[in-house]
Parts: structure tokens; C-alpha cells; sequence
């Protein structure tokens, strides 16, 4: 009745489960070794593929429930968690799902650079990566208004509203975005049918040819210490059940943590959206609070259209940037390259609150430069003068440390990564009324 068996103990019918079996056979029959260990990776792209597992299945389950229209929207999510059994905790697994996957996909991210896992044949599979990470984005955002109620209603308001920015043709994006003028029932559908049908195959599809490139390239890097030779050929183990159980025990393990979260963290819901009354303060998702924060500090065509897309633009030509000796596998390329990636994330953890400090209280761009159109004044002087602090800290470091091109761009990355992340953090904690600063735990 079964192709192969259901516990194989030899060589030949663990080989026979991986090519018979759809779901492995993205995997290898034998893969090295060195590359099993957890601290390589920490399974985070297999987190990632479980975390999207659990977002299908309880999102599935949401769907019976839930009703698409301003009138019913909320009283859905509210009858869902009074009268359905169990359906606040598949509401919060949902919703602590959603939030993981962004956290991990951005730790994946940063194991793939740090790793060197983008060079050679792994190119093109990195820019897929960082198109999966914007899909993950697209995804808690359209799913963010889905409550309807206050936070989610006025959070969409100020993210479709930055659209706005984008110079000739934002106001036709907004319309586009929203469906109309203002967000209604219109904004609602569309959400809600982009976040149903389009992004989770899209997401699907992204992820399967993503593990396929994986696949064809002979699997994760291989991990090697800087002074150890690459070409040597390393040991190699069976895919069952060397890395079989190490990814079910990885995946079960993660399942578990989403399940005290959701059992001790409630996902909430805010009062029933009323668009005549805007909390203050008024936030975007906390993923993009980094960007709002942007806002505060830049003009706002620099702030949400030129320097986010600088940085996407940075961040898909970074396997087709020339180098001088690409190395992949090994942590930060070498003890040099591990000390001048530090020194990057240090130095953001320093000067990144006191830019968000002086720009508040001291900095006065347009007054200082009257004559000069907001664009200029707001927009590219502050981001030259951002740039010219950014290098100049690369460049101490560099001085100190010495290294070479990747060793470099990885100072660069650790410290605009730490600076992004900073700034996150300023919007979730640190911003109060009218977006004024001020202590997590002041009223």
C-alpha cells in the first residue's frame, strides 16, 4: 500500500522517503554535515515556513467567522471571541504568527548577509528573500485593518496617507490603496481580498521556489571558520533523520512558544472604529514605525519614498556588488570583518538616539537654510549630513581595524540595521501624544 516504509531503518529507504515524498523533496538525500548545526542558521528559514503553516490554517479557520463589511466586521471579531470556542485563541495564534514571522524573517535575513549566503549561484535566491520579507509586510498590513477598530482603522489612515508623498502621482495611489477617497467599505474588501486569495499564494509560491534555489544550490552554506580551507570536502549525512527530527523538534518547539503567547497575551481589540475621532497618539504597525519615525526626522518625499527606496535598492544589489575575495559560510568572513560589523552596531546604538535628540530639540533645517525649498532643507541636507556620519564612522572603523570590501559593507549594514531598529523602537515606546517624546512609563 506504501511506496516506501512508514519507519525506515537502512540507508536505502531513508534515500527512497526524501525522493518519494512531495513535502521532502525539496531536500537533499545527503547533505554536509557541518550544516545540521543549529547555531549555523537556528533554523529560522524552517521557523519562517512553520509560522506561514500556522498563519493558513488559523487564518482558514477565521474565515468562517469573520464578515468583510464596516457594519459587521467588528461585531464578528467580537462574537468570535465571546461565542466561539476557542476562537480568541485562534484569533491570538493568528496574530502572534503574524508578528514572528516579521521578526524572523528580518533574524533570517541577517544570518544570510552575515553568513556570506549570497554569493555564486545563491544571488538570485537572496533578492526572492528580500521579496518574500516586503509579501510578509503586504500581508500584516492588509490583515492589520481587517478588526476594524480604532488602532487598526487609524494605523491604515497613516500608512495608505504617506502614499501621499510620492511625488506627481500619490494622490492617485491613496485613491488606489483605499478604493476610493477615504477608507471604507471599499479599503475593507480590498484588504481583506488581497489578504485571502493574492498574498498567500504569492507567499506560498515565493517560499517554494525560494527552497527550491536552496535545493539547487546544494543547500545552506557550508560553515567554515576564516583560517580553515573551503575545498575541502566535507563529511555528509542522510537527510532522514539527521535533519528530519532536528527540524520537527525545531518546529514543535516553536509552536509551543507561539501557544503560551497566545494563551497569555491577548491580541485585543480597541473600541469600534469612528473616523470622526483619531486617537493621539496616531501609529502605524509597529514594523512600520521605523519609517514614521523617518517622517519626523526628513522631509516626507525623502522619508517614504527616497530613502526606503534607496535602502530596498541597497539591499537587492548586494549579491552583484563586486568583492574581493567573496566568502561565504564563515561568520562575518573573519574576526576582522566580526569586529568592524560590532563597531557598526555600536556606533548606531550611540549616535542613532542622539540624531532622534538633537533633531527634536536643537536641529532647525529650514530656518537655518531659509532660502532653500523644504526638499532641500529638510530632505537632502539631513540625509547628506546622516550619510557623511555614517561613513565617517565605516571609515574610523575601517582605520581601526582594517578590511576588506564585504568585511566593510558588513560595518555598514550592522550600523543602518541597529539604526533602523533604534528608531523602531523610539516609535513603539518612546513617542507619546502628538508623537512628542517622552518615557514609556509617563501618562
Amino acid at each position: 500500500m506504501f511506496g516506501t516504509p512508514l519507519t525506515p531503518r537502512t540507508e536505502r529507504e531513508r534515500k527512497r522517503v526524501v525522493l518519494n515524498h512531495l513535502l521532502l523533496h525539496n531536500r537533499p538525500v545527503r547533505l554536509p554535515e557541518r550544516t545540521i548545526a543549529f547555531r549555523h542558521t537556528f533554523g529560522l528559514g524552517g521557523m519562517s515556513a512553520t509560522l506561514v503553516g500556522l498563519l493558513i490554517l488559523t487564518g482558514v479557520l477565521l474565515m468562517f467567522v469573520y464578515e468583510p463589511s464596516p457594519d459587521r466586521a467588528y461585531g464578528s471579531i467580537e462574537a468570535l471571541r465571546r461565542n466561539v470556542r476557542f476562537g480568541g485563541l485562534v484569533r491570538n495564534v493568528h496574530y502572534w504568527s503574524a508578528n514572528l514571522l516579521v521578526f524572523i524573517m528580518f533574524l533570517h535575513l541577517l544570518r544570510t548577509f552575515f553568513t556570506g549566503a549570497f554569493h555564486g549561484t545563491r544571488q538570485f535566491n537572496w533578492v526572492i528573500g528580500v521579496l518574500l520579507l516586503l509579501v510578509v509586510l503586504a500581508a500584516n498590513f492588509t490583515g492589520y485593518l481587517l478588526p476594524w477598530d480604532q488602532l487598526s482603522f487609524w494605523a491604515i489612515t497613516i500608512v495608505t496617507g504617506m502614499l501621499g508623498y510620492v511625488p506627481w502621482i500619490g494622490d492617485g495611489l491613496i485613491r488606489l490603496a483605499r478604493g476610493g477617497a477615504e477608507i471604507g467599505s471599499a479599503t475593507l474588501i480590498n484588504f481583506y481580498t488581497f489578504h485571502t486569495t493574492v498574498i498567500p499564494v504569492t507567499i506560498v509560491g515565493l517560499m517554494a521556489f525560494h527552497f527550491w534555489r536552496v535545493r539547487k544550490a546544494g543547500g545552506v552554506v557550508i560553515p567554515y571558520s576564516p583560517d580553515e580551507d573551503p575545498a575541502e570536502k566535507p563529511e555528509t549525512v542522510l537527510f532522514v533523520p539527521s535533519l528530519l527530527v532536528r527540524e520537527f523538534v525545531t518546529g514543535l518547539v516553536l509552536v509551543a512558544i507561539v501557544m503560551v503567547l497566545a494563551v497569555t497575551f491577548d491580541a485585543g481589540l480597541d473600541a469600534a472604529a469612528n473616523p470622526g475621532m483619531s486617537p493621539n497618539p496616531a501609529k502605524a504597525p509597529w514594523y512600520f514605525l521605523g519609517l514614521q519615525e523617518l517622517l519626523l526626522h526628513f522631509h516626507p518625499t525623502w522619508a517614504v519614498v527616497i530613502l526606503p527606496g534607496l535602502a530596498l535598492l541597497g539591499l537587492i544589489a548586494i549579491p552583484y556588488l563586486r568583492y574581493d575575495e567573496p566568502m561565504e559560510g564563515a561568520w562575518f568572513v573573519s574576526e576582522t570583518g566580526r569586529s568592524l560589523a560590532t563597531a557598526g552596531a555600536l556606533a548606531a546604538v550611540a549616535l542613532t538616539p542622539v540624531w532622534v535628540l538633537v533633531d527634536e530639540y536643537v536641529a532647525d533645517w529650514s530656518g537655518w537654510l531659509p532660502g532653500l525649498p523644504p526638499g532641500l532643507s529638510e530632505g537632502l541636507v539631513p540625509a547628506v549630513v546622516a550619510a557623511g556620519i555614517t561613513w565617517a564612522v565605516i571609515r574610523l572603523a575601517g582605520r581601526q581595524y582594517g578590511g576588506n570590501r564585504q568585511e566593510t559593507l558588513q560595518a555598514a549594514f550592522a550600523f543602518l540595521a541597529t539604526a533602523l531598529v533604534i528608531l523602531t523602537a523610539v516609535g513603539v515606546w518612546f513617542r507619546g501624544e502628538g508623537m512628542a517624546l517622552g518615557w514609556p512609563w509617563t501618562p
